[in-house]
């Protein structure tokens, strides 16, 4: 029962923190030259707001990092999470390729403990192709802005190498 109310609370958190994300991405400027001047600075930046603030180590470039998270559209459309892995930690080398850099932007200078929902435009996220399942199904239309509820769980600060 607990771990019902904890995911429905969780889920609520999402929720109005995604409709929050949503409405100052969806919001119009007033002129044409706000417009432009939106555009140029703010199309190619992560988005992150806190919603809880970690106390344990930092993620920086080469720690490696555990996360629990939701990926969602600006519609609200889940497309991935942890809870479809049996809620296993998604685990990657912070900086190393093969995760998209909006998602490590927005990871990065996170403390464990914490969880901050990511705004990821389509230029740090899959940009101009469309994200397939397994079995062809488009999950994530080219140029999306991707919204996700990521939870710092676990921080390995990266490996020293001494001069002997």
């Amino acid at each position: 029962m607990r771990n019902i109310i904890i995911g429905a609370v969780i889920l609520l958190a999402l929720l109005i923190g995604g409709y929050f994300v949503y409405n100052s991405i969806m919001s119009a400027p007033e002129t044409n030259d706000q417009l432009a001047a939106t555009t140029a600075t703010s199309t190619d930046q992560v988005q992150a707001q806190e919603v809880t603030i970690g106390t344990g180590a930092e993620a920086v470039p080469g720690s490696e990092v555990s996360v629990l998270y939701v990926g969602q559209l600006t519609d609200g459309t889940v497309f991935d999470s942890s809870a479809a892995h049996n809620n296993e930690p998604l685990t990657f080398v912070l900086g190393n390729e093969g995760m998209i850099a909006g998602f490590q932007i927005g990871v990065n200078g996170m403390k464990e403990g914490g969880e901050r929902l990511i705004a990821i435009p389509p230029s740090l996220g899959y940009g101009t192709q469309d994200i397939k399942d397994a079995s062809g199904k488009i999950i994530i239309p080219a140029n999306s802005t991707i919204i996700f509820d990521v939870r710092l769980v676990k921080v390995t600060p990266p490996a020293t190498v001494t001069a002997e």
